[in-house]
């Protein structure tokens, strides 16, 4: 079973799950019982949340793609994404034996855009460097 996140009655959530397509990575869509929830594959090669925590400034890696800013890191035999700056935030697990990251993230990215962007990751280079006292 999948957990529904805790913003899952997100009415945006609900506009991400109309537009999620039936194939990911070459894996169909199953069904899932809990809301704004979705998975691809049998086991699953990608399970998706909406309405999980927004992740604030982080020096974790992010990827842009197709307009759609990506947090990404390795977590054991997954790799867990987390949108960056739109709420409600989405998350995606994948499975790294099934199917790849990449394609995956890819493939959602359309869905996911209709969240409105609030914030975009932005290179070391060009952030703004605080000390501890947040200044």
């Amino acid at each position: 079973m999948v957990e529904p996140a805790a913003d899952a009655a997100d009415p945006d959530c609900a506009e991400v799950m109309l537009r999620l397509p039936d194939e990911v990575g070459g894996n169909e869509r199953r069904d899932t019982t809990s809301q704004a929830t979705a998975a691809w594959g049998d086991p699953s090669a990608a399970i998706l949340r909406c309405g999980v925590e927004p992740p604030g400034p982080t020096t974790t890696p992010c990827v842009s793609v197709n307009g759609v800013d990506w947090l990404s890191e390795e977590a054991g035999d997954h790799w867990l994404f987390v949108t960056y700056g739109r709420e409600p935030a989405v998350e995606v697990l994948v499975s790294n034996d099934a199917v790849g990251g990449q394609t995956v993230i890819t493939e959602l990215s359309g869905a996911v855009a209709v969240l409105e962007q609030e914030r975009e990751c932005v290179s070391v280079e060009d952030a703004t460097v605080v000390d501890e006292e947040g200044q």
